[in-house]
């Protein structure tokens, strides 16, 4: 996979959602082997967020392109806050590890200013490795880690969850 530089970050549209949508199982797949979520009875999983960010004013998707080929999305919630929420992010394995990640992320915060929260699991060792790299790429030594119970939800461990500014 040739690096980030070819990778386009757009704001998701409605016409956009089946793709989405499509993104969602597999990054909810992804995810189910650290929260233990199983699929609904209908293969799919549960989609509360996703359906936020399409529809929710306080949240933005993004879809992650390479030559029109979805490579991933990014969905922003707590636009109207002090602190945005990087709600969840994915992008698919064939382009792990070769760029693409680091420059949507970058692409995306840097459309909106000012403090930042990314969550992510311990037991995520890829996901870890890729947000402490982000959270130094975007904001040097400037950011901090810390450990918050999962709300709703004792039986999982707490989140990790990253603060920085840009």
């Amino acid at each position: 996979m040739p690096s980030g530089a070819l990778v386009h970050v757009r704001p998701a549209t409605a016409a956009d959602r089946p793709t989405v949508e499509r993104l969602w199982l597999m990054f909810r797949h992804d995810m189910s082997e650290f929260v233990g979520a199983l699929p609904n009875p209908d293969g799919t999983f549960r989609s509360e967020r996703l359906a936020a960010a399409f529809t929710d004013p306080d949240w933005a998707p993004y879809l992650i392109e390479r030559d029109h080929a979805p490579l991933g999305f990014a969905f922003v919630r707590a636009l109207n806050t002090p602190t945005r929420v990087l709600n969840s992010f994915f992008v698919v394995r064939a382009a792990r590890r070769s760029g693409v990640g680091l420059h949507a992320v970058a692409d995306v915060v840097v459309r909106h200013p000012g403090a930042w929260d990314v969550a992510f699991q311990d037991a995520n060792l890829p996901a870890a490795a890729f947000w402490r790299r982000a959270a130094t790429t975007l904001a040097g030594q400037a950011w901090t880690e810390e450990h918050r119970p999962v709300p709703g939800r004792p039986d999982l461990p707490p989140d990790v969850w990253i603060s920085f500014t840009v």
